[in-house]
């Protein structure tokens, strides 16, 4: 019997991911124009060629061809495979591994949700076997499907009083456009044991951009597995629904306004061409840097083995195991009935790769730019393409790597400066109305910056209000009247990040630096104070864990005792914070439980396999129980263990004017710096640029 399920479900399958393709990705026209990429771009003949390569198609495939016959679906009328992805093999093999070796047996995880239970299984693609993988008592339920939200999406317009409610409103039902919306938990008897999700919907009247145009009050409470209503609230039929005037954001639109014209096109050139590559699709290797490169459909990008060259012995030093997101959390401060549960963890509910967008040339990437494809899987593992979703450039924005010049009462003259060129790895999710871009820039001093960009739409909510002059003084709105009858509800973001950092190996140790005021003793000095370094090493886990503060400033080193420099410092990395925010929220909010690693920015954890996704393997209506906060309070030891060392980068957002009808782009990033890592600069032989070395462009001087 070849599957019965699993044909099933393949018309479907196919039908809504063409719609994905079709309508989802907005494919850019004629991208071979600006692609750079070797090669066929349609996969069917891709083969792994290291350890830690994604699935092909063939794999896919396969995985799919063997389940179609396991006695777990054959037995089952409903179930869906969530997720699909490659089961990496252990650490200590992938470290050994060096390429001309026979590559290490592969096998796929997958995620299943078969008659309401969810369950993983190993799928062995040298043997076919299949084993399963136990799950423990933790809550929550796998990553959402795209076909099952697909289906969802129907179910509101099947039910009476959800259309009944439309025409009150005095809205067309052609111009209905809804969105499903992850519940979080709140331990409410309606949703406890079952799978749910909450369906909002605004109006297309007059403008692509739906999200400015909220049908506010009105929210469908919906059992993911029944297909079924389970209530509706309706609490804002006196609340209009707003013009959108002026908010359709495309150009095509746009242009007929009358354009604006603020630069001439800028454009980097590179006679010589790039100077990185991309050997088997997933080995980049660019100046004094190689790393592993690919997509994954819940984390985005992943960087594996990012190793960078000494220039003293030429040799290839390890940084970084693996890097890549683990959780996002978007709390919205609203408690009111349709907004309370607005609390996403955008990675483990909706799947940070799967939301991620074919990037378009010239404007997402610059015209250097390499592209590289994901193959995912839908929910009956048919495999399918993503296009572009990642791009690979280098970019010079005049900045400078280092310079000096000496002053003239030295009586002799020395300039000396050197371009700054970086190396970008760029992933754009757009998680329904927000997007993300997330960059991983790589530097020739060592450096490591990880960024991410917020832009999009903001969720906009509802009101009678036009103007604030209607607003009582005694009333709240829960953020900034934005447009007439539209409030910016505030809100956080915060994205944690995995950093499995091998600095010279995997046995680390984590120190805080902290840097204190000490004050001189009466007659030792002019001066009255000064500041120490004061470093102290942490030997479990609760020591790394870090709130940062400027008044309790700190380095945080990541450092390789048995490694030392030739002058003695053992070598390391510091993870250097940038802007940031901290949550705020009561600890036993709900929503605050499931995300509780925004509890600090910083944590060190023991290497573990099995804990990578910060939120919980099951993040959907999770209630706490496996979160990076539950794991860090076990309070292991770390010193001179493979650790993991997570960051929380996070943003307060209280809306504005100039954020409608869609976002300038905001970003902020943190840095993983060389700390007596070498010995001596690393870029001190690098060359400055020429003339000759340059394209002859024409020269236009300012008056």
């Amino acid at each position: 019997m070849e599957g019965r399920k699993l044909r099933r479900s393949l018309v479907l399958s196919i039908s809504i991911s063409l719609f994905l393709l079709l309508t989802w990705l907005h494919l850019p026209s004629s991208p071979e124009n600006f692609i750079k990429k070797p090669g066929p771009t349609h996969h069917e003949s891709d083969v792994p060629h290291h350890p830690l390569d994604p699935l092909t198609v063939h794999e896919f495939n396969k995985v799919r061809a063997i389940l179609a016959t396991h006695p777990l679906f054959e037995s089952s009328s409903t179930y869906s495979l969530n997720a699909i992805a490659l089961e990496e093999p252990d650490k200590e093999l992938v470290l050994k591994w060096k390429r001309g070796d026979p590559l290490l047996p592969r096998k796929a995880s997958v995620t299943a949700m078969v008659n309401g239970k969810s369950h993983i299984l190993l799928v062995d693609l040298n043997t076919s076997e299949v084993s399963y993988n136990e799950l423990g008592s933790t809550s929550g339920y796998p990553i959402l499907t795209i076909e099952e939200t697909a289906r969802i999406l129907e179910v509101p317009f099947k039910n009476v009083e959800f259309n009944g409610t439309i025409a009150q409103r005095g809205i067309n039902m052609g111009d209905v456009k809804c969105v499903p919306l992850s519940s979080g938990w709140y331990n409410m008897p309606i949703e406890n044991k079952r799978r749910v999700i909450k369906v909002q919907c605004f109006s297309m009247k007059d403008s692509v951009n739906f999200y400015m145009k909220p049908i506010e009050g009105l929210t469908v409470l919906i059992d993911m597995d029944r297909e079924e209503v389970l209530h509706i609230f309706d609490n804002g039929r006196g609340i209009p629904v707003a013009k959108g005037i002026d908010t359709d954001y495309r150009y095509s639109v746009q242009k007929l306004r009358g354009e604006l014209h603020l630069f001439n096109p800028i454009s980097m050139e590179q006679p010589k061409g790039p100077s990185f590559i991309v050997e088997d699709g997933h080995l980049v290797k660019w100046a004094n840097w190689e790393f592993h490169l690919k997509a994954d459909p819940r984390a985005g990008i992943i960087i594996s083995q990012a190793k960078v060259r000494d220039p003293d012995t030429s040799e290839m030093r390890s940084v970084m195991y693996k890097g890549f997101t683990s959780e996002l959390f978007v709390p919205y401060m609203d408690p009111t009935d349709a907004w309370y549960f607005k609390t996403y963890m955008d990675a483990g509910e909706y799947g940070f790769g799967l939301q991620a967008m074919p990037l378009d040339p010239l404007n997402d990437c610059p015209r250097n730019a390499y592209y590289m494809d994901a193959v995912f899987a839908a929910a009956d593992a048919t495999p399918y393409l993503r296009p572009n979703i990642i791009c690979v450039f280098e970019t010079y924005a005049g900045d400078i790597a280092w310079r000096h010049a000496e002053t003239p009462f030295n009586n002799f003259k020395v300039t000396e400066v050197r371009p700054k060129v970086n190396l970008v790895v760029r992933m754009a999710a757009s998680v329904g109305n927000y997007d993300y871009i997330v960059d991983w820039e790589f530097q020739t001093d060592g450096l490591i910056r990880s960024k991410v960009g917020l832009s999009g739409m903001l969720m906009v909510k509802g009101t009678i209000y036009d103007h604030m002059n209607q607003v009582p003084s005694e009333e709240y709105l829960y953020g900034p009247l934005l447009s007439e009858n539209l409030i910016g509800v505030i809100h956080d973001h915060y994205i944690i990040y995995y950093l499995d950092l091998d600095i010279d190996g995997t046995d680390n140790s984590f120190t805080k630096v902290n840097i204190k005021k000490h004050e001189t003793s009466p007659g030792e000095s002019p001066r009255k104070s000064y500041l120490k370094a004061i470093r102290n090493v942490a030997k479990t886990e609760k020591d790394a864990q870090i709130r940062l503060s400027l008044y309790d400033p700190s380095e945080f080193h990541m450092t390789n005792p048995s490694k030392k420099t030739k002058i003695g410092n053992p070598v390391g990395y510091k993870v250097v914070p940038s802007g940031t925010a901290a949550s705020l929220l009561d600890p036993e909010d709900p929503p605050q439980k499931r995300a509780a690693f925004t509890n600090n920015q910083i944590w060190v954890t023991p290497y573990n396999k099995s804990e990578e996704w910060a939120g919980g393997l099951f993040a959907y209506q999770s209630k706490g129980d496996d979160t990076l906060q539950v794991w860090s309070n076990r309070d292991r030891p770390i010193e001179k263990k493979d650790i993991v060392l997570w960051y929380t980068l996070g943003f307060h957002h209280i809306p504005c004017q100039e954020d409608y009808p869609i976002m300038p782009t905001v970003s902020s990033s943190f840095d993983l710096k060389p700390v007596n890592f070498f010995e001596r600069n690393p870029i001190l032989r690098l060359p400055p640029n020429f003339k000759h070395d340059l394209p002859l462009c024409s020269s236009h001087h300012l008056p």
